[in-house]
């Protein structure tokens, strides 16, 4: 199963390269979780609350082309029914037009009939990027602030 999210954003592929990968950045907008890698090829992933307390994910980075292409593994890791699912892919795909950026986020290698929890918020997550880079703002959805 595979899930495709398109957007744009009035930023510069940069601002929003820096945006995914920084940890304190990520927080704001990524269901207030601190989301750290070297962001190398090979370099794990991991997921926790704030507090650094709970594992809420892992991964690992696939590919690395800066400012356009991250592709990296996920496995949710909060409840045991979400960690079943096993790894998945996130690839994000960051195109210049303009002024404004193309994001195309692709989460694939899911088995069919996945755990919605894998995939589900993905269009608050990326709502809150796209309103933190276009506005200075935050959401308040669940997406932006569930473990913040």
């Amino acid at each position: 199963m595979e899930q495709v999210y398109e957007l744009y954003i009035k930023t510069t592929p940069e601002l929003l390269w820096h945006a995914i990968l920084d940890p304190d950045i990520r927080a704001k907008y990524n269901f207030g979780v601190r989301v750290t890698s070297t962001w190398s090829v090979g370099a794990p992933i991991d997921v926790r609350t704030p507090d650094g307390s709970f594992l809420l994910g892992t991964g690992e980075v696939l590919e690395v082309d800066p400012p356009h292409l991250l592709v990296h593994t996920q496995v949710a890791r909060w409840s045991p029914e979400v960690e079943a699912e096993g790894a998945s892919r996130v690839t994000w795909d960051i195109e210049a037009i303009g002024d404004s950026c193309r994001l195309i986020l692709t989460h694939d290698q899911l088995r069919d009939g996945a755990d919605r929890e894998v995939y589900g918020g993905w269009p608050m997550v990326l709502s809150g990027l796209k309103t933190w880079l276009e506005t200075g703002g935050l959401l308040t959805t669940p997406g932006s602030v569930m473990y913040s």
